[in-house]
């Protein structure tokens, strides 16, 4: 059973409200023991990197995009019912492309992600689970 706050915090991640999931993740975040908190710092973490991307903020998505993908690395493959393999692996990719676009292609990748052409990082449920 997945907390409802947590439930709420994909949501808005899902749906690209990345500015409220951060205000979410941060107050669970706070709470959290000790073993889940960079669990969710991970998470918080890519989603104000993705929340910059879509300002066109290059540096702001380059530091918290890989903060983020190196706190998760942790969890893998799943955790707490989260596919955290995929999520990382799509983070991944866009980070990759924000280091090699640089500060001008920045434009480019969030236009190629609202295109369909590069995906966008989502949280999904695993079919797995590992505590």
């Amino acid at each position: 059973m997945v907390d409802p706050a947590f439930e709420e915090a994909i949501a808005q991640f899902n749906s690209g409200d990345y500015y409220a999931c951060h205000d979410s993740l941060e107050a669970i975040w706070n709470d959290a023991w000790q073993s889940d908190r960079a669990f969710y710092q991970g998470i918080l973490q890519i989603a104000v990197g993705l929340y910059h991307l879509k300002s066109q903020n290059w540096n702001g998505a380059a530091i918290l995009l890989g903060e983020g993908t190196s706190r998760l690395s942790a969890y893998l493959p799943n955790y707490q019912s989260i596919d955290v393999e995929t999520l990382l692996t799509d983070s991944l990719l866009i980070l990759r492309k924000v280091q090699t676009n640089g500060k001008e292609g920045i434009a480019e990748i969030w236009k190629q992600m609202v295109l369909g052409d590069l995906k966008i990082p989502k949280i999904t449920r695993s079919n797995l689970e590992n505590a």
